[in-house]
């Protein structure tokens, strides 16, 4: 497909079988022209097989190994970085994300939405299991920020959100842990005040395999991005600037 309207990318790890009825519910819930790029760590991955198996029924999909190094950032960097589609929607191998959104978040970019985040904790929105203690942390984040720092929605932590893909190639990724890029490209938008959306999901608990989020490891990460999110507006140059700064610290 050489124009799809979406490029979908999903961070794999060891999915094996479970990975085809979250790329069949994909495939049903899109009506938009659309690639799905999935992107696993290493040339083993039983998540692998399964995915060219299903691409042979389905050309649009893509099983490719990172070259930025393990992880679900690198991932997801990876993955943004070879995206064919002016809109880039990152969403999880576990199934938990209500795809059928999809559609209305690239809408929502095409007319000027830097971020369209998939908000558990809007109105109409919900999350459903998982744990207690990461999903308070998360809702307390995305609360605050949205009243206090004037993000422009209340689920900034939530790695299911559709991006400009010239945003986001602009601005650069620099988390280099986990899932923190949501919230990394979240707070970059707001300092440079651009426009973010948010639209209503239904997230569910995964219901075959286990999380491999890491909230310990990460939350250093998150709690930088958090605070980046206050303050004065920048300019592209600006951020540029602090980026480069972090990477020689």
């Amino acid at each position: 497909m050489n124009n799809p309207r979406v490029s979908i990318v999903i961070p794999a790890y060891q999915e094996g079988e479970a990975i085809t009825p979250v790329l069949e519910r994909i495939d049903d819930g899109l009506t938009l022209s659309h690639e799905i790029l999935i992107v696993v760590d290493f040339d083993e991955d039983s998540t692998i097989p399964v995915v060219e198996e299903y691409a042979k029924t389905h050309p649009w999909v893509r099983v490719v190994v990172g070259e930025y190094g393990r992880g679900p950032a690198n991932a997801i960097r990876f993955g943004i970085d070879n995206a064919r589609a002016a809109t880039a929607v990152v969403t999880m191998a576990d199934g938990s994300d209500d795809v059928r959104i999809i559609d209305d978040m690239v809408r929502l970019s095409e007319r000027g939405c830097v971020v369209v985040a998939a908000s558990r904790y809007m109105p109409g929105g919900r999350q459903i299991g998982g744990p207690k203690i990461k999903g308070l942390m998360s809702r307390a984040a995305g609360r605050s920020l949205h009243a206090f720092a004037g993000v422009g929605t209340r689920d900034a932590t939530n790695s299911f959100k559709a991006y400009s893909t010239d945003f986001v190639r602009q601005v650069g990724i620099e988390s280099r842990a986990g899932f923190e890029i949501g919230l990394e490209l979240t707070a970059k938008a707001r300092r440079l005040r651009l426009p973010i959306a948010e639209l209503p999901t239904i997230w569910l608990d995964r219901d075959l395999g286990e999380s491999n989020f890491q909230l310990r490891e990460w939350l250093p990460q998150y709690l930088y991005w958090y605070r980046f999110a206050y303050g004065r507006a920048l300019t592209p140059a600006q951020i540029s600037d602090l980026s480069t700064a972090n990477e020689g610290t």
